[in-house]
């Protein structure tokens, strides 16, 4: 593999606001997505006081090829979560919350109900605080799916993460189609409500694939897409094939404008919850110019 380019090197930005985070986080025992994923913007963002909190604890049921997060079994399900992510939300003064979990597929439901409460607690806490949540599939439990619907977050994200012809290579357990029913049923049930995916490029997938993966995003009313690099946590982990250029990046973000996507964000380190705050207003927005 080539040396990593240039554009993908990241800056230590270790400020007050960074040590403050890291500092509240660890002292009401949450886990952030930063951290467990080892996201190359978590510098940045934490700077900016901005985090994507991990619920469901921080042992994931699956083992995705491509993913840092601890794998095994589940212990404890923590009914108080809820709560201390709507006090750090308030804490950390944020105007859009991202929640995200592992998966745990130990639990009937897949984790939907915490996921209800949270939403629920952050709103009760901070009613002008928006709420994203990213979640896993729920192995297809649309009832599940429903759960978190009804509590009406402003942003529903699940990614597919790469193209289809990789997908079981790459994930663990989740389904192409199934990844794809789940962003079209959240549509159904909340038509109001924009629906967000995300791809991983840089895995063996080709241009055009890319080009595929998000027109079936759109043929399933996704409004949003994110398109980043894939970065190998690991040894262990899934080799990275190529690093695409920003250019290809700036091109797949054209396409996708032109497809009818609300927002695009793609670029080298561009992650699902990168800038998140600004992806909800231009969904927001694109939908009210519809329905005008």
């Amino acid at each position: 593999m080539e040396r990593k380019p240039e554009w993908l090197k990241v800056k230590l930005h270790t400020n007050d606001n960074f040590r403050e985070l890291k500092q509240m986080m660890r002292s009401k025992t949450l886990h952030t997505v930063c951290e467990e994923a080892r996201c190359p913007n978590i510098f940045e963002c934490w700077a900016n006081r901005t985090a994507t909190f991990m619920i469901l604890g921080d042992i994931c049921t699956r083992a995705c090829r491509f993913c840092a997060v601890k794998t095994g079994l589940p212990t404890e399900l923590d009914r108080q979560e809820p709560e201390r992510v709507a006090e750090a939300v308030s804490q950390m003064g944020v105007k859009h919350a991202v929640v995200t979990s592992v998966a745990r597929d130990d639990l009937a439901d897949g984790g939907a109900s915490i996921f209800a409460e949270t939403i629920r607690a952050i709103r009760k806490r901070n009613p002008l605080t928006s709420v994203e949540v990213l979640i896993p599939d729920f192995m297809g439990n649309w009832d599940a799916l429903k759960v978190v619907m009804d509590a009406r977050p402003d942003i529903l994200n699940h990614n597919i993460e790469t193209v289809a012809r990789l997908s079981d290579r790459v994930r663990s357990k989740a389904k192409y189609p199934r990844s794809l029913e789940l962003l079209k049923r959240a549509k159904q049930m909340q038509p109001d409500i924009p629906t967000k995916s995300s791809i991983m490029v840089g895995v063996g997938e080709t241009y055009d694939e890319v080009l595929e993966a998000m027109r079936d995003l759109r043929a399933h009313d996704v409004d949003i897409v994110t398109i980043g690099q894939y970065l190998q946590p690991t040894k262990k982990h899934l080799k990275i094939e190529r690093y695409c250029t920003p250019e290809e990046f700036a091109s797949w973000k054209e396409a996708g404008l032109a497809m009818g996507f609300s927002h695009v964000e793609s670029g080298p380190l561009v992650r699902s919850s990168y800038h998140a705050h600004e992806q909800v207003k231009s969904a927001q927005q694109r939908m009210v110019a519809e329905g005008e």
